[in-house]
């Protein structure tokens, strides 16, 4: 593995087209439809109105937004407790395998500590197996569930 230097921080206004690229590549990975009508100002509404519970780091290389990773605080009744929701965690092809997914995670375990939090949560496509070895390789576990989506 080639360790290459990032720059992992949070999101800003100027970063959205490329935050929005990032997610319409992201919904085709995971052979989902995309919602392109009106993404990138209504992502722009979720992440920077004033108290937005949404967090968004992006990876940076080069002057590129490489990578991105949304979350949120939420609370599970049979804990007791709050955890981190990881909604997103996507990088670009050529920049997987170098580090950053790890030192996004790591940052998202620190703001989840900051949070008091004691959990993070999140799932993936069992077809994306590159995923699946790097989240156990973190040291996460995994449970098997369906999703379901309700349309409204």
């Amino acid at each position: 593995m080639c360790l290459l230097k990032m720059n992992i921080r949070f999101a800003r206004e100027e970063d959205l087209r490329q935050i929005s690229g990032l997610c319409k590549e992201h919904a085709r990975y995971e052979k989902t439809a995309w919602l392109t009508k009106n993404h990138e100002k209504r992502l722009g509404e979720l992440l920077f109105k004033e108290d937005s519970p949404l967090k968004c780091l992006v990876v940076e290389y080069k002057g590129e937004i490489v990578g991105y990773a949304t979350y949120i605080k939420q609370i599970s009744t049979w804990d007791a407790n709050f955890y981190i929701y990881l909604d997103c965690l996507y990088l670009k092809e050529r920049i997987r395998g170098k580090g950053a997914g790890k030192q996004v995670m790591e940052q998202i375990k620190e703001d989840a500590t900051s949070e008091n939090c004691n959990m993070i949560q999140w799932q993936t496509p069992n077809f994306n197996i590159k995923a699946i070895r790097f989240y156990y390789k973190l040291g996460a576990t995994s449970k098997n569930k369906e999703r379901f989506f309700w349309h409204i």
